[in-house]
């Protein structure tokens, strides 16, 4: 959709019910494979358009408890940001990407940087996540792909050989959804079988480290449930559909939720609740939202990132005592989050002004982003934020040494700016 020449084309990503960009949501198996291929793009957009920030929230936050294992069911992330590059997914299915691609992480066959959009390839892609110099994407047919940085194998495609175009990891065309850390990769199908692979120093690959490095797919657990997963530096966790959540890899910082400040290479339970619904992980640390709207973050908290003051936590805290948390997305040392009335909200490290409050102040509990209340769900943080508004326009800010926020400059921005698409 395009609007009045000479103005700004609105990005209007496909904006799911119950989703966070490359968190958790609400889409079941079976609507999986039809969001994969049978909605049109002039209807897709159409219903990103329409639907209000308010009411897709409300959507989320309103789910009985019959709609649970829906909302604990895959969904696919339309917008992510890695170390220093954004990429996003638009109404029709094109993938654009741009800011550092010293790794090829941008998929479009180089290694130059851009300071601006520009599309990866013509396929139609339903899912993106970014990690620290790489990124990986699900198709229209449910097949997944990765490109850029390939060290410890997290590209998934049996090599550790660098890729600047997307490269198929194996021949199936059934993922779910994806999520990428910074040099472990985690996917889960439409089965509910979950698969890690890349590096696992820490077992962060959760197969009891079998294996130093795995550059191929690997089984996780032998659970046929599981729903939704985070990775973050070397850790990972996984909601199931029946509500738990679980973690395993680093624990250093308690990252993992589980009392530990060590390691673990096999899933953990974190506590007995079975209310569990979007989740994300940061570098060291993880967050997570309850089905009754609360908001829990544990692991490191240096810089605030928990929404909490005081140290590290190796168990869940709650952020506050608000119950109308939509959804979380979590980067690095700073995390974002939206309330069902369209607020927009972030915390923790602020050195580059990627908390988007005008400041480099850090913030040990969520402060709103200016005073508009149409944000959706769709966001993505790090050094550098983003995130999408109910009229589908595309909004970024922080650390910009590479062009990450894709306004065509390089200058650090304090507070939201709007993503032009040529």
């Amino acid at each position: 959709m395009r609007r009045a020449a000479g103005t700004a084309m609105a990005l209007l990503l496909r904006i799911t019910v119950a989703g966070l960009a490359g968190t958790s949501g609400a889409a079941t198996a079976a609507g999986v494979a039809n969001a994969a291929g049978a909605a049109s793009a002039a209807k897709t957009a159409s219903a990103a358009k329409t639907a209000s920030a308010a009411k897709t929230a409300s959507a989320a936050k309103t789910a009985s408890a019959a709609g649970v294992a829906n909302a604990a069911a895959p969904i696919r992330a339309h917008l992510a940001s890695g170390y220093a590059h954004t990429c996003a997914i638009r109404a029709d299915g094109g993938l654009w990407c741009w800011g550092s691609n010293s790794s090829g992480q941008l998929g479009d066959g180089t290694t130059t940087t851009r300071a601006t959009p520009a599309r990866v390839g013509d396929a139609t892609w339903v899912a993106v996540d970014a990690g620290t110099g790489f990124t990986c994407g699900i198709r229209a047919d449910a097949s997944l792909w990765c490109w850029g940085s390939n060290t410890r194998g997290q590209l998934g495609d049996g090599t550790t050989t660098r890729r600047t175009t997307p490269v198929q990891v194996g021949a199936g065309t059934d993922w779910a959804t994806v999520s990428t850390g910074d040099s472990h990769t985690c996917a889960v199908r439409t089965d509910g079988t979950l698969w890690c692979w890349g590096f696992n120093r820490l077992g962060q690959l959760g197969d009891g480290a079998v294996v130093y490095t795995a550059t191929a797919p690997q089984r996780v657990d032998t659970a046929t449930t599981w729903a939704n997963v985070a990775t973050g530096y070397a850790h990972t966790c996984a909601t199931r559909t029946d509500g738990t959540l679980w973690c395993w890899g680093d624990s250093s910082a308690g990252q993992l939720g589980l009392g530990l400040l060590s390691y673990r290479t096999t899933p953990g339970q974190v506590g007995t609740l079975t209310s569990w619904d979007t989740l994300t992980a940061g570098f060291f640390s993880t967050c997570a939202t309850r089905t009754d709207g609360t908001l829990w973050c544990w692991g490191e908290n240096g810089y605030g990132q928990l929404g909490v003051t005081g140290i590290y936590r190796t168990t869940p805290v709650q952020v506050g005592t608000a119950t109308d948390w939509a959804g979380v997305r979590a980067g690095l040392d700073t995390a974002c989050g939206t309330r069902i009335d369209g607020s927009l909200w972030c915390w923790g490290n602020n050195t580059s002004g990627q908390l988007g409050d005008g400041t480099t102040t850090h913030r040990y509990a969520p402060v709103r982003i200016g005073a508009a209340s149409d944000w959706t769900a769709d966001v993505a943080a790090g050094f550098h934020n983003c995130a999408v508004r109910a009229s589908g326009t595309l909004w970024c800010w922080g650390d910009n040494a590479s062009g990450q926020l894709g306004d065509g400059t390089t200058a650090t921005r304090p507070d939201p700016r709007q993503v032009t698409f040529a």
